[in-house]
């Protein structure tokens, strides 16, 4: 598809300059290890495909979630959305979920969503706590504006962290956002932000050599919540 570049270059909005996430390994209850990287936009057509499968799931609310992630990933990918971020869980190479947001500004950042594809490892929890990580500790940022659109996410967010109730009108819509700050990050950190730095070598040229993606058949159990894998 050809472009017209100097159209495009009004319709692209500006990015802010974003510092990497370092990427970390967690040890899950069944004793496999999660890979936590950021993704690259060259990874968004691997991930939608991996997301796809959700958006006909009605349980705890992920067909939503997967629809709102779908075009979050693609507007970033088509250069549609500001500073934006994407961290993507994998597990053997397979994509286990997902999180994104973006920064607002230096001091406020955005949470977007969180998609757990395998379910019953706490898989969501531990890529949410890398998602306000990133924010809190590698882009210094004041606080994060979160909100929920399940009551799996509003215990696993707002209840875990104790989030502070605000009257901000969140990006997504819905209720009002919660508010993560910096005192409530470092109170809650000891608890919930777990996992090794650096990634061993093997795991992570095995996550980045291909992102796998999890079949249908297969998405649908892990979803139902079958553990012990």
């Amino acid at each position: 598809m050809a472009l017209d570049m100097e159209l495009e270059a009004v319709l692209r909005p500006p990015v802010l300059e974003m510092k990497p996430y370092p990427p970390k390994v967690i040890t899950l209850a069944n004793g496999k290890k999660l890979v936590v990287r950021q993704a690259e936009r060259e990874d968004v057509p691997s991930l939608l495909k991996a997301v796809h499968p959700c958006l006909f799931i009605s349980r705890d609310y992920y067909d939503i979630v997967a629809a709102r992630l779908y075009g979050e990933l693609l507007a970033w990918y088509r250069y549609r959305v500001r500073s934006e971020y994407c961290l993507v869980g994998q597990v053997e190479g397979y994509v286990v979920g997902l999180v994104n947001g973006r920064m607002v500004d230096e001091k406020v950042g955005m949470s977007y969503h969180t998609l757990a594809i395998d379910r019953g490892l706490r898989i969501g929890s531990h890529l949410f706590a890398a998602k306000m990580e990133y924010h809190i500790e590698y882009l210094e940022q004041d606080e994060v504006l979160i909100v929920a659109e399940s009551p799996i996410g509003f215990r696993r967010w707002m209840i875990e962290y104790g989030l502070e109730e605000t009257t901000i009108q969140h990006e997504l819509g819905g209720g009002d956002s919660y508010r993560l700050t910096r005192d409530l990050y470092f109170a809650s950190r000891p608890r919930l932000v777990v996992g090794d730095r650096p990634v061993p070598q093997d795991l992570w040229d095995q996550a980045t050599r291909d992102l796998l993606v999890i079949d249908e058949k297969a998405l649908n159990e892990k979803i139902a919540g079958l553990k012990g894998r």
